[in-house]
């Protein structure tokens, strides 16, 4: 574990170069010659030629090896910049000499807002030692009493203080990968918001969701928006691993241990060592894998195939699942100790049916994506988009990706009618029972609203067809008491 030393150059350490006599050693100086650093990593906004002759100074004070990182700052005290900037600082030393290495911010150079912002790094995103020089009294360890800080929060009210308030609240700044989820919906907006707080805490993360909901994506995000997110991300669909080939295959394997090695191979494990390893279907692992899968996390270590040697591993686990694992550990399918080792922070995606608004919005922003792909322009007639917007979508995100797909391949006008769209849309998967056979369990996938959809969509083109188009005798034929309220329904199932 390597100790480091992260600091802004301040005008006292400047001064100190010639004249010592006055301001002493300055703050870095004296914390580089009290305390030990294997680096030291100091940030400025001063011209080269006063930075140089600094850098050599101090290499006089104490050997060590020290590095620089030259901010561009349009003040020093604005507070994104000065974030923004040590934020990257702090994150470079991560993947330059390890995410397990101590971190100490020293306060006392540069200006309050640097320090300040040193305080909330190490209070939210990244954990550090604070350190404080003087003249007068050497080098202090700083404590920060942060609960008085929430009386001070409500007051803050400007833009740059909403962002630092942000800081406070442990909320990191919005990753790019987290601005592709599309959504608006109260109940994505808590799992992405908490999908956002959990990402730069290096703990393991278990997502739940039905198929096709986005588990992979949100992964991603959360890899991004991590402490390295410029590590490897390993995706493993657990399922589709045949069992005599999963130790390998995770765990890595020497040349001839077995019949067809024909060369040494890592295995996922180590393939995502200092990134995340994103284990999907978790749930589809035998229970011999999941003890060796849950010893291989306790130790921090994996034994590759072939080998008496164990390899160290530093890897962040997001692991995911459509069942629910706390059925699975009930009847036995799922070892309890290994649910609670990654189910530190749980995140469960809802099903498309289950988020209010954000249908539309997926539509438009899939269709767009769809068309750039296949390079055309389409849109969509009312029907079709009021048929979309009924669907109750059981194969969820993947399942309206793929049904946009269909439509646009095979579209031959610039706008997509009802027609089309409903010959795109693949039928509901619900179990046929034989007359008779009213004990017959329900499919796994069966879905209520598809076959009450599909049950009032026939009937509507039925009675439309007999009617002649007559609305008004149509919807005496279905029962409707005024075809105002046949408007309404062949408006909500797309019946042109």
């Amino acid at each position: 574990m390597k100790k480091i030393l992260i600091s802004w150059i301040g005008r006292t350490d400047l001064r100190a170069v010639t004249e010592v006599g006055i301001v002493g050693l300055g703050p870095i100086a004296q914390a580089v010659r009290d305390i030990s650093f294997d680096r030291v990593v100091l940030l400025n906004n001063f011209p080269e030629v006063a930075v140089k002759p600094y850098l050599r100074w101090l290499n006089g004070i104490k050997s060590v090896v020290v590095s620089t990182n030259k901010a561009a700052l349009t003040s020093p005290t604005n507070f994104a910049e000065i974030y923004e900037a040590s934020v990257a600082a702090v994150q470079k030393c991560l993947i330059d000499y390890g995410s397990d290495s101590e971190l100490t911010f020293h306060l006392s150079p540069g200006t309050p807002a640097m320090a300040a912002v040193w305080i909330l790094i190490a209070a939210g995103r990244h954990p550090a030692n604070l350190i404080e020089s003087s003249r007068e009294q050497g080098v202090n360890v700083v404590t920060i009493p942060f609960e008085i800080a929430a009386e001070y929060l409500p007051r803050l009210s400007e833009k740059h203080d909403q962002s630092m308030l942000e800081r406070f609240a442990a909320l990191p700044p919005n990753a790019p990968a987290f601005e592709e989820i599309i959504h608006q919906s109260d109940t994505m907006k808590r799992v992405v918001e908490r999908a956002r707080r959990v990402a730069p805490r290096n703990l393991p993360v278990l997502i739940e969701g039905e198929s096709g909901t986005g588990k992979e994506l949100l992964a991603r995000a959360i890899h991004v928006g991590g402490l390295i997110p410029s590590g490897p991300f390993v995706a493993v669909n657990c399922g589709a691993i045949p069992e005599n080939l999963m130790e390998s295959e995770f765990f890595g394997h020497k040349k001839g241990s077995f019949t067809g090695a024909a060369c040494d191979r890592k295995g996922h494990f180590l393939e995502a060592d200092g990134g995340t390893l994103f284990l999907d279907e978790i749930g589809e692992l035998p229970l011999a894998m999941q003890a060796r899968l849950l010893r291989a996390l306790q130790q921090g270590e994996v034994t590759p195939v072939g080998s008496s040697k164990s390899v160290p591993f530093k890897t962040r686990i997001i692991a995911a699942t459509n069942r629910n694992l706390m059925d699975e550990v009930a009847v036995g399918r799922f070892r309890e100790d290994l649910f609670y080792r990654l189910a530190v922070a749980t995140l469960r995606l809802p099903a498309l049916r289950e988020r209010q608004g954000d249908v539309g919005l997926l539509i438009d922003k899939l269709l767009a994506q769809v068309s750039s792909e296949l390079a055309v322009k389409l849109s969509l007639s009312p029907g079709a988009r009021a048929l979309l917007l009924a669907h109750s979508w059981p194969g969820n995100v993947r399942e309206l990706l793929n049904t946009l797909h269909r439509v646009v391949a095979w579209c031959e006008d610039a706008t997509i009618s009802t027609t089309e769209l409903r010959e795109a849309i693949l039928p509901a998967r619900t179990l046929k029972s034989m007359p008779g056979d009213e004990t017959a369990p329900l499919a796994e996938s069966f879905s209520l609203p598809d076959v009450l959809a599909d049950v009032a969509r026939k009937n509507l083109e039925k009675a439309m067809k007999q009617a002649g188009g007559n609305k008004t005798k149509a919807s005496k034929l279905l029962g409707l008491p005024n075809y105002q309220t046949l408007d309404n329904w062949l408006k909500k199932y797309g019946v042109e």
